[in-house]
């Protein structure tokens, strides 16, 4: 990153949307960082416009400091031609124009990502995967993402959804009839409602984290069906693509203390080959700053 101006960061989720100025360096300005929600059954128009009001927020936080570009990454799909974004959990924001939200808020170029790509750029720039050419990042959270790098570079593909690992599909696991996408089956909302149809009580992911610490059966058996998968999706990419490493974001991915374990387990398991079998698999190094630095790096890239 070479850069001297701050950067304008946004990123867009399926619950809510964050922006803040970030330096050349890294440094997320705190007195700059805003948040507005979104949600599913948030209006079109009311989405595009918290987007626009944390983002100027953001700015207006810190009048004294120009950016040079603004990075925005947003949960897919995406369609970089089009300049557009889709989220799967925002359905009524399906094709919603970046331009047309944030083009004229500042005079500076700004760059589109899907939040995958962007977690992967972080990472590859001050998290788990400095130093590491071919790499991937995942988010196991209220969903399932992912971006890559390959040979140092992050790799976009034709509409900008390369990496997207959450719709891909997974063996059957522990019983169950039929291969699902990774996100049904390892994502919190789907362990969450596994579980209950198991006879588990509880409610939330958090629950489930008090239930596996406790040692309640099902609670861990959830646990590590979610690892598992994700251990299955990360040998499957790994074999794919030739990995070095493979960095576990988001807050799912910390319901229990050993998860990295269970995936690292489930990965040499479910690798054919040698080679997929030595991809090494890495908690990741960020903090919850991540996706901010994540599309300042993206805005930094240029």
């Amino acid at each position: 990153m070479t850069a001297a101006a701050p950067v304008l960061a946004v990123d867009i989720g399926g619950t809510k949307v964050d922006a803040a100025v970030v330096t050349a360096e890294g440094q997320v300005l705190r007195a700059s960082v805003a948040r507005r929600p979104t949600g599913r059954e948030t209006s079109r128009e009311g989405i595009a416009a918290n987007i626009r009001a944390a983002a100027a927020e953001a700015l207006s936080a810190v009048p004294d400091v120009r950016v040079a570009a603004i990075g925005v990454g947003s949960a897919g799909p995406v369609d970089l031609p089009a300049r557009s974004v889709s989220p799967l959990n925002l359905p009524r924001a399906e094709g919603l124009e970046i331009d047309a939200v944030l083009g004229d808020l500042v005079d500076a170029p700004l760059t589109l990502a899907l939040d995958g790509t962007c977690i992967a750029l972080a990472e590859h720039w001050r998290g788990a995967l400095v130093g590491i050419d071919n790499a991937m990042a995942i988010v196991v959270s209220t969903g399932v993402g992912g971006g890559l790098v390959l040979g140092g570079r992050p790799v976009s593909g034709a509409t900008g959804n390369a990496g997207h690992l959450g719709q891909t599909f997974v063996r059957a696991i522990d019983g169950d009839p039929a291969a699902a996408t990774l996100e049904a089956v390892a994502a919190g909302p789907g362990s969450v409602a596994w579980a209950r149809s198991q006879g588990w009580e509880g409610e939330t992911g958090l629950d489930l984290a008090a239930s596996y610490r406790a040692g309640d059966e099902v609670a861990v058996a959830a646990v590590r069906r979610s690892a598992r998968a994700v251990g299955q999706a990360i040998a499957a990419a790994a074999t794919l693509c030739d990995l070095e490493a493979v960095a576990i974001a988001g807050g799912f991915a910390k319901v229990a203390d050993d998860y990295v374990d269970l995936v690292r387990a489930a990965v040499r398991d479910a690798a054919v080959h040698a080679y997929a079998r030595r991809c090494r698999v890495v908690a990741s190094g960020l903090d919850g700053d991540g996706p901010l630095l994540g599309a300042a790096a993206l805005a930094l890239r240029g």
